[in-house]
């Protein structure tokens, strides 16, 4: 991975890795984990799981239930009222280029890559943690989805880093999502510098400035407003409908499973 792409191959990539790809001509991305054996675990709207219909949007990303996945017959496995899924590479990537998220990265190296939704200052936890908390939430669901504040990238952040922001009022943890309004704000706000700096050059500057800023001061990795939160207990801090404690044996049992097809 360098600096201006993350693009990596397929016998690059490594189970517990944060993995994306970009759909609708590099529009947006859709993140999930790669769990090994081919598979990744990643977050959709649960609404649109039954749906055929195709949009610009991750907000509306479906799986079609007319398609079947000629390699893995459990391609697409979700637990009911569940956008958490669980499907092969191939679908997941659907033809598109791979890319692998990074973690801990210096902050002049976050500023530099312009495009949310690639990197964080935040430091990845080890990949069998990782693998454990996207299983986990493959089997208790992970919410409802909300395209700025609870979405496929907020979901493997928090599969990596097991951080949650606290905060239910402010952006999320995707980069994405603090670009997609970083971007804007800092238009806004530079506007009042056309009547004093005569130079396009130096109110771009600016503006530019103020994005990278922005980005900056949304990542999860510099954030004050969060805290590590323990998968099992993932749904008692969001307020979630209740536990699966009795099941979670089980549930372990069926990850392996699901994994090893």
């Amino acid at each position: 991975m360098g600096l201006l792409t993350n693009r990596v191959e397929r016998n690059e990539i490594k189970p517990g890795d944060h993995i994306y790809t970009y759909r609708a001509v590099f529009t947006y991305s859709h993140h999930g984990i790669f769990v090994g054996g081919s598979k990744v675990v990643h977050f959709r709207p649960e609404h649109n799981l039954d749906s055929s219909i195709e949009a610009s949007s991750d907000l509306y990303d479906p799986i079609s239930p007319q398609s079947t996945c000629p390699i893995f017959p459990d391609c697409g496995f979700r637990q009911p009222n569940s956008g958490v899924v669980l499907s092969c590479l191939d679908c997941f990537l659907r033809n598109g280029s791979l890319y692998c998220f990074e973690y801990g990265v210096t902050p002049s190296v976050f500023l530099a890559k312009v495009r949310g939704g690639t990197c964080t200052t935040a430091v990845s936890d080890p990949p069998e943690t990782v693998i454990h908390r996207a299983m986990h939430l493959l089997q208790n669901g992970f919410g409802n989805y909300d395209i700025f504040q609870n979405n496929c990238e907020d979901f493997a952040l928090y599969c990596k880093t097991g951080l949650l922001i606290m905060d239910k009022q402010g952006v999320g943890r995707s980069g994405q999502a603090s670009s997609a309004i970083g971007a804007p704000l800092a238009a806004l706000l530079s506007s009042p510098l056309k009547l004093l700096m005569p130079s396009p050059v130096g109110v771009a500057t600016v503006t530019a400035g103020m994005y990278c800023m922005s980005r900056y001061a949304t990542d999860i990795g510099v954030r004050s407003d969060v805290m590590k939160v323990a998968v099992e207990d993932l749904a008692v801090n969001l307020g979630w409908a209740g536990g699966g404690d009795e099941a979670a044996e089980e549930n372990d049992a069926s990850n392996r499973q699901l994994i090893t097809l």
